[in-house]
């Protein structure tokens, strides 16, 4: 059945205030793209649409890059850095590849970063090595959003390589006889916003709460602008062949509730449902980072799959989400994805094979192996043991299956 867009925002309503007049003055621009042909594993797909799978999916927040020698191999012989590596769809491609050559993942991502959209607006990012990536020259007063930002971004030009690997990346999935689902994803418009006026995730960690507060018009004026190339972005992405969009607001840790549901739910709102209508079939993923607490407010606006991180609940959560406003269309609740804790994979603080197989159990005993998809409650940081990681997706399959097929006995 066809969604009114009556129904959508009476969802929203629900979620917070304000969020349904955001949505009402929202113009849809593109035409309904279906997705990608469906890949032969799609345990993924069908667990972030809540439908039966024979065995509970697992891919890894950050499963490509540091924790693997082959990456560190890789880097050294092209002499590129991370960002360099980005610039190239072949090194793109590669370093997605990587990981599902070497653990039976149930999804690829694309090998990018969360900032590609700042870059895209002409905002210089540089990766100086030991601090993270930084943005040197951030927005440096609320008179910037007009003289330096361009009204839109059009991402097939500006964002084209990240597009040309995503179709490369499907294609040697088929080549290489791993055909999973590709994981398309973006930053949520207040992280892109909370680097773009404060330059680091470490250092002025306030300027993007004050920029809400005492500059509300130009903020409003930066996210909306924001949130239309991220649905820009995340769209063109399912057109070159992504099966799955994953929204991070990885920032959210550094916003208060309120600002959270004043400003960053409306624009995560609006992605949602132009994403639906525009590519409905394609399963939408959210992770609002360290502000797990709205995961009931994007269930209401039609994400698919919510995420949780190690903070959070996974019983607790899914308590809540069957209490909570369902999303447009939606029969049952959203379903879930995290939230192991990555310390688990680190043989050099005392983890071993054990240790990783009692979190994974109790995980899938406290939510249930069905519409789970089990991942970590934040990425990997490149300190992880690979022996540990192969364990934890083999053992996450066996015994979701094993739990599976006692159940239907």
């Amino acid at each position: 059945m066809k969604l009114s867009r009556g129904i959508i925002l009476a969802i929203a309503s629900l979620a917070a205030p304000g969020l349904a007049f955001h949505l009402a003055h929202a113009k849809p621009t593109s035409k309904v793209v279906m997705s990608a042909d469906k890949p032969a594993n799609d345990l993924m797909i069908r667990a972030a649409k809540r439908q039966h799978v024979e065995r509970t999916p697992i891919w890894l927040f950050r499963q490509a890059g540091r924790h693997l020698p082959e990456y560190t191999a890789y880097k050294e012989t092209t002499g590129k850095n991370f960002l360099q590596l980005l610039d190239d769809p072949k090194d793109v491609a590669e370093c997605t590849m990587q990981p599902v050559r070497r653990y039976d993942l149930d999804a690829a991502i694309l090998f990018s970063d969360i900032l590609v959209i700042a870059e895209a607006f002409g905002i210089e990012v540089t990766m100086p090595g030991g601090v993270g990536i930084l943005v040197p020259k951030p927005l440096a007063s609320p008179g910037e959003v007009e003289s330096r930002l361009p009204k839109t971004v059009d991402v097939k030009d500006k964002l084209s390589h990240v597009l040309e690997a995503v179709t490369l990346i499907r294609k040697s999935l088929k080549e290489e006889g791993r055909d999973i689902p590709l994981i398309g994803f973006s930053a949520a418009p207040w992280t892109l916003m909370f680097y773009m006026v404060g330059g680091s995730s470490k250092k002025n960690q306030e300027l993007g709460e004050k920029w809400l507060l005492e500059h509300e018009a130009e903020s409003q004026e930066l996210l909306r602008r924001l949130t239309t190339v991220v649905i820009d972005y995340l769209s063109a992405q399912v057109e070159a062949g992504a099966h799955m969009l994953q929204v991070f607001e990885a920032m959210g840790m550094m916003i208060t509730p309120a600002s959270f549901e004043k400003f960053a739910l409306p624009c995560m709102a609006e992605i949602a449902a132009e994403l639906k209508r525009r590519h409905p079939d394609v399963p939408l993923m959210a992770f609002p980072r360290g502000a797990c607490y709205a995961n009931e407010w994007l269930q209401a606006a039609g994400y698919d799959c919510v995420t949780i991180d190690c903070d959070t609940s996974a019983g607790g959560t899914r308590e809540a989400l069957a209490k909570a406003p369902l999303g447009p269309g939606a029969s049952a609740p959203a379903a879930m994805q995290g939230n192991l804790d990555p310390a688990i994979l680190r043989s050099k603080l005392g983890s071993d094979v054990a240790a990783v197989e009692a979190a994974a159990r109790s995980l899938l005993q406290e939510t249930g192996p069905q519409a789970l998809i089990a991942n970590l409650g934040e990425g990997l940081r490149g300190d992880e043991d690979p022996a540990l990681v192969a364990a934890l997706v083999d053992f996450v399959h066996s015994e979701s299956a094993s739990m599976i097929e006692a159940a239907g006995r």
